[in-house]
This record gives structure tokens, sequence and C-alpha cells, in this order.
């Protein structure tokens, strides 16, 4: 199956060469399993890190919001380089970091060391974004599109259960370390298919890269980001530091937009972020991440390892039960997303798989106090089909199609970013709430059942901003 690459929307003229698009799609789910990998493995291994490196899980749960909010900062500008420089060149480069971020955790014998580390694995932030710009430079019919896109952001709500299955037994058979050693064996190849079997392409006319942009943009969501996960300790939180810090993203982000009206080569035009397709595309996908990821990576899998208040299962048993068939029912409903999207049009799917998000994890919510294996797999099964399987899909989608023209890397970039804040939040936010809800009784659920509660508002939250991303006429079929 060939594609040549003059069919493409925006990019370089053609080379008259052409692309199998099945050896591209390979290479660009590898990258994006890599990626995954970085996100998800970990989840089950969460406990054996608290107990090898004599931690807290306030101190975990700040690594990996360390890794997100790393994978948010470098979202921010890593696809406008792909534009200027060569997307091949950056997706190669960042898979590369990935995997030097991979080594330096699996050697870590500290928390501060793991910080690094996981820092440096956020390198690979818009691995998704950027490797859907490089899939629809070869294919443009909205039907094939959209089903390839959810093919590849499929992988993105988990590797068909192998990286929480993997991690489990890793973690359980020989200790966190190993986790990060197959993590970095697979950003190898990617990194390796990345660089030999991808075609290059950037934007015509995009020659340089706005840096002080990049400068202000990294540092405005950077100190909010900071800001937010500090106000998360609660009672423990310095104030003082809050109110500086969203001072210090207010300001930035006041001379940012200056610059960026003035500048000829903006990384972000402000006309751009002033449009609907721009705001509610960014607003939807973080309500939507803080809202569900820590529930399914973090609450649910804890809930089935406590031993009082929970089911007290092994690392690799809780993987089985909940995010292994949460992985693959997102795997198997992904591509018939994309392409129910691109036929019946963006939005409504979206907004059924918002939906269906809230109404299974309330469903998981009901279930909690029995106890029950069985109820905890079907609900897992059915946040799978909604969220990764339909919502996830979606939300990618919309961030490629409603992106301009003249700078494709833009809104993918940002949304990669809402991604990555959102999953940083929720792991703030969600588990700021369990503490605060933390009853007396250990063999109470109900700090579980409180701060997912608070996750199905802020989903809620966002099914109404759904409403207001416009309609990507170019990428729905027309009948």
């Amino acid at each position: 199956m060939n594609v040549s690459l003059t069919d493409r929307p925006t990019g370089t003229p053609a080379t008259g060469r052409t692309v199998r698009v099945g050896v591209l799609v390979t290479a660009l789910l590898t990258a994006c399993i890599a990626f995954q990998l970085n996100a998800s493995m970990l989840s089950p291994a969460l406990k054996s890190i608290q107990d090898s490196l004599g931690a807290s899980s306030a101190e975990v749960g700040l690594t990996q919001t360390a890794f997100f909010t790393s994978a948010a900062l470098f979202s921010l500008f890593l696809p406008r380089l792909g534009d200027v420089v060569g997307r091949r060149k950056v997706l190669a480069g960042m898979l590369a970091l990935m995997a030097v971020g991979c080594v330096v955790a699996a050697l870590s014998d500290s928390v501060p060391m793991l910080f690094v580390g996981r820092i440096l694995q956020g390198a690979s932030g818009p691995t998704v974004p950027l490797c859907l710009i490089m899939l629809r430079q070869e294919v443009t019919e909205p039907k094939r599109y959209g089903t390839l896109l959810g093919m590849i952001t499929a992988v993105n709500g988990g590797v068909a259960g192998v990286d929480s299955l993997a991690g489990g037994f890793l973690a359980d058979k020989h200790g966190f370390q190993a986790v990060f050693w197959a993590m970095a064996a697979v950003a190898v190849i990617a990194t390796v298919l990345a660089a030999t079997m991808t075609p290059e392409s950037k934007v015509e006319g995009a020659h340089r890269m706005d840096w002080p942009g990049v400068g202000l943009l990294v540092v405005s969501v950077g100190s909010l980001l900071v800001a937010l996960n500090e106000a998360g300790k609660l009672a423990a939180a310095n104030w003082g530091l809050v109110a500086g810090l969203v001072v210090v993203a207010a300001a930035a982000f006041a001379v940012f937009w200056r610059i960026e009206d003035r500048s000829k080569h903006p990384l972000v035009a402000t006309r751009h972020l002033k449009q609907r397709g721009t705001w509610a595309t960014l607003l939807t996908t973080t309500l939507t991440m803080t809202g569900v990821f820590a529930v399914m990576n973090g609450l649910i899998p804890a809930f089935a390892q406590d031993a009082k208040a929970g089911l007290g299962m092994t690392a690799e048993q809780s993987a089985w039960w909940t995010l292994t068939p949460y992985a693959l029912a997102g795997l198997a409903m992904g591509p018939v997303a994309g392409r129910l999207a691109a036929t019946f049009g963006y939005g409504r799917i979206l907004r059924i798989g918002l939906v269906g998000s809230v109404a299974s994890v309330v469903l998981m919510i009901v279930t909690i106090p029995a106890h029950s294996r069985l109820m905890l797999l079907a609900t897992s099964i059915l946040v799978g089909i909604a969220y990764a399987g339909v919502a996830n899909i979606v939300l990618n989608g919309l961030g490629i199609v409603l992106s301009p023209n003249e700078n494709p890397g833009f809104l993918p970039g940002l949304n990669a970013g809402a991604f990555n804040l959102g999953a940083g939040l929720s792991f703030a936010l969600l588990f700021a709430v369990q503490t605060a809800a933390q009853p007396s009784d250990p063999a109470s659920a109900s700090g579980y059942v409180t701060s997912m509660i608070a996750g199905v508002v802020i989903m809620a939250a966002a099914i109404g901003t759904s409403f207001l991303i416009p309609k990507p006429v170019a990428a729905e079929a027309q009948e």
C-alpha cells in the first residue's frame, strides 16, 4: 500500500519518493508504545519503589508528577521545532533522550535521582501528536486517516495491557529497576525505527524558532504546574510559594502574549489562541485527563492492592484485573472510534465517550463497597472502552485536525501539553482529595470513593466544555 509524498496538506514539496504506509505505521506505533510504557508501565510498581527507596507515597507520587510536568513542558514546543528542523529528527531525538532517562531511573538509588530520570523521560511528551502529524502528511482521506489515527492513539491508553502486566511482574520478581530497563530497551528500538523508517517532513517557509517565546511559555506553564502541585498538599502546602508562582506564571504569560503579537515567527500566533478551536479543545483535554487518569492509573491499582480497604492483590494480580482489561478494551475500540469520528463527527463521538466515561466511573464507585473482583473487572473494561477507546482517541485527533495549516505543530503540541498537564494534575489533585478524606478506619474505602467522586465532577465539566469545540469540517467525511 503506497501513498505518494505529494498527498499531504502541509509540509515540504514532494521528493518524488513513495512511503509504504504499513512501514510508517509500524515505526510510529513503536514510538507511541515506547512513550506509553513510560507513562503507565510504572503504575503497578509504585509500591515497590516506595519500599526499595524508603520513600513515602507522596514522594513517589511527586516523581510521577515530575514526568508528566516535564512531558507537558516539552510538548509546548517540540512539535513546532519539528515543523522547522524536521519531524523525523525531533522524534528520534526525543526517543533517544527518553532512553537516557530510563537508564538514569534504572540506576536510581534515591528519590532525587529517580526524579531526574523521570524528567528526562518526559522529553518524549509530544510523541503521540508528532506521530499523528507525520501520519497525516501521508494519509489525507478522512475515514482512512481516522482509522489509522485510532490504531496509533489506542496504545496511549495502554499497550494491550502488556505494559501493566509486565510492570507488575517485573516489580514483583526483580524490583522496580527491571521495569526501567525494559522501558530503555523499547526506547532504543523505537529510536532506531524512527530514524530509519519514517520520511522527513517540515513546513515550507518555517525557518526559525521563537526561542524567547518558548522560554516564556515554559516558565509560565511550569510555574503554574508547580503551584498547583504545591497546592495539592493542602494543609502542608506553602501558600506563599503558591501565590508567588501564580504571579510569576501570569507575568510570564503576559510578556509571552506581547512578544507573540510582535514576532514575525511566533511560536503561537495570538489570533489562534483566541479561537474556540484552540482553548475549548485544550480545556476539554485537561479536564478529561484530570478527572480520569489517576483513577485508572493510580487509585484503582492502589485499591486492588490495599490489603485492608481493598482486595489485597499483588501488583501483578491488580494489573490482570484492572489495567490489562482496561487497555485491551481501549486498543480494540480505538480504530473503530477514529473511523466513527471521521464519519459521524468528532464532537458527537467525543461526547459519547465522555458520557460513557462518567457513567463507567460512577458504576465503579457504586460497586467498590462490594469488594467484587468481577465487578472491578467489568467496570475497568467499560472505562477502557469509553475513555481509552473513544474520548482519548478523539481528543488526540482534534488536536491534529483543528490545527492551522501554516503551523501544524501548534495545537497538537499544546494539546499534548494539556494531556500531560491533566495527568499530572490528576495525580496531585485526586490523591490530595484521597488524603484529605482518609478515614480513621484503615478498612474503610471512603478515601478512594471520595477522590473518584471528585474525578467524576471534573469529567462532567469536560462534557460541558466539549460543546464549545468547533466542527472540523475538512476532517469529516462528506456524504
